[in-house]
């Protein structure tokens, strides 16, 4: 895992680490260092600055790409400078860098590589005046484009931005925050690395997911084991409009492929005659129903859930006051770890989240930002621009798992929080968060005493299998099947095969 801080938590660890053993100056030549040593340099190069230390890291690096012979120009807002930053563009002139004013600059199509120094992760608002002129000659130059900290014009909390740099590389300098992965982030850099300057992160101990995280939920399976030692685990769900999202969860654990030791998958009767031929590893339970429909009976449910780890419902079951029945019943009486999904959530939300806080078992929620819009009663512009706090909130006051779907997905229980950044913009398409259900469904099964990492965990494999499907089918023609398929793929990246 590596450390996300929010941009106060980093400006604090910033200055405990220059008041306590570290001049701001070396931090600064450090952070310059880095930008080099990350980046192709393509000569000449254009390293635009502002007036505030995100310059003073852009002089640093004008310095070294001298020093290597590399042609290199300085475009300066104005000379005017914080105090560490003065030192090194004073190196710089010492070295006859040739300095050009922002408004004397036209264009910047002669350039091979730019250099975005203009704002660093503080900012907040608007990009305006010179400023958004420059990030649009940064965006039409043609250039490779190379970000320090973070894209200019990009929130580093939140990830959004009206306008801001087009980056190849963004290289982050200290610690990640938010705003590499949140939101548009995905959409501004084409690739980002993490330099480590020496500034021990002081935050809360939000953490960046990763593949070896994941692979701890996976222990080595034992020769002197057999299914029920795994797990079993009900997926139910489905009805005659939405009959693809049940067996879509069921496909992602077809084999068991997520870890489970038997698959469940419970769906209206008429539903289950469909899918016997597709569904081999797994069981099949028959639910009551009525016009293609759920219908709750407290009895059939009882026994759907009957000695199971984990249970997902929700997905493909329709909004209807049957529904509701079986959430109401699920949070009062299930006894396992309850995940709800697509209508579970509406059925949720409906009833203004009760039953949540005092649910028997413990509880994730899967929901995508419209969906927690209608549970936690805020606008779509307040959970953009807030997103971890709300979700934090929301975690803590239900006592639940909450897992925001996004292009970064953020898992919290209220006190740990987790940033998963794998995926794939061929996964905005009708399946993907049943797969996942089907994934978190088994994975929580094992880790009853980890749920937070489990649905991490859970994220991290729908989004890395996404990935591969992707690179096999494309964005724009791969599926939610194509994901499902791959998810054997994503788990043997993490953890081999036996030989």
């Amino acid at each position: 895992m590596q450390d996300i801080l929010s941009v106060g938590e980093m400006r604090m660890s910033d200055a405990i680490a220059i008041s306590s053993f570290v001049p701001g100056m070396e931090l600064m030549r450090r952070a310059g260092e880095g930008i080099f040593r990350a980046a192709d340099w393509k000569p000449p190069v254009a390293v635009v600055c502002g007036s505030g230390n995100n310059a003073g890291d852009g002089f640093v690096t004008a310095m070294m790409l001298a020093d290597e012979g590399m042609v290199c120009e300085i475009l300066l807002e104005e000379e005017k400078f914080s105090r560490d930053g003065k030192f090194w563009f004073d190196c710089c002139a010492a070295k006859k860098i040739p300095v050009r004013k922002w408004a004397e600059t036209g264009s910047l199509s002669g350039y091979g590589t730019v250099v975005d120094c203009i704002f660093g992760t503080g900012f907040h608002g608007q990009a305006e005046g010179e400023a958004a002129r420059m990030i649009r000659l940064i965006n039409e130059s043609g250039a490779y484009v190379v970000s320090a900290d973070i894209n200019s014009g990009l929130n580093g909390d939140t990830g959004m931005a009206e306008e801001a740099v087009r980056s190849d590389l963004t290289v982050c300098i200290g610690s990640w925050q938010p705003g590499h992965f949140l939101n548009m982030a995905g959409d501004l850099m084409k690739d980002k690395i993490c330099v480590d300057i020496g500034i021990p992160p002081k935050g809360r101990g939000m953490k960046l997911f990763e593949g070896a995280d994941a692979a701890t939920l996976f222990p080595p399976r034992k020769h002197f084991s057999h299914k029920g030692d795994y797990g079993t685990i009900a997926l139910i769900g489905g009805s005659l409009r939405y009959s693809g999202a049940i067996r879509l969860a069921a496909l992602a654990n077809a084999g068991m492929r997520s870890g489970a030791g038997i698959a469940r998958v419970c769906a209206p009767r008429s539903l289950c005659e469909r899918m016997i031929p597709e569904i081999l590893e797994a069981t099949l339970f028959p639910l009551d129903e009525e016009a293609g429909e759920i219908v709750f009976r407290e009895e059939t449910f009882r026994e759907a859930v009957r000695g199971t780890r984990a249970a997902a419902f929700g997905m493909g079951a329709g909004n209807t006051e049957e529904t509701k029945k079986a959430v109401r019943w699920l949070l009062a009486n299930y006894e396992g770890t309850l995940i709800l999904d697509a209508d579970g959530l509406n059925a949720l939300a409906a009833d203004e989240c009760g039953g949540l806080a005092e649910a028997k078992g413990r509880v994730i929620l899967t929901p995508h930002p419209g969906e927690f819009c209608r549970l936690s009663g805020k606008t779509m512009e307040k959970i953009r621009n807030n997103p971890i706090p709300l979700a934090e909130e929301f975690a803590r006051k239900h006592r639940a798992v909450l897992l925001l779907k996004g292009p970064a997905t953020i898992v919290t229980d209220g006190t740990k929080t987790f940033l998963t950044d794998r995926g794939t913009p061929g996964m905005a398409s009708g399946g993907s968060g049943d797969v996942l259900s089907g994934i978190l469904a088994a994975v929580a099964a094992t880790n009853a005493d980890r749920l937070t990492e489990a649905a991490a965990g859970a994220a991290w494999i729908n989004g890395r299998a996404g990935e591969i499907a992707a690179a096999r089918m494309g964005d724009i023609s791969m599926t939610a099947g194509d994901t499902a398929a791959a998810v054997p793929d994503a788990i043997l990246e993490i953890i081999p095969a036996c030989p």
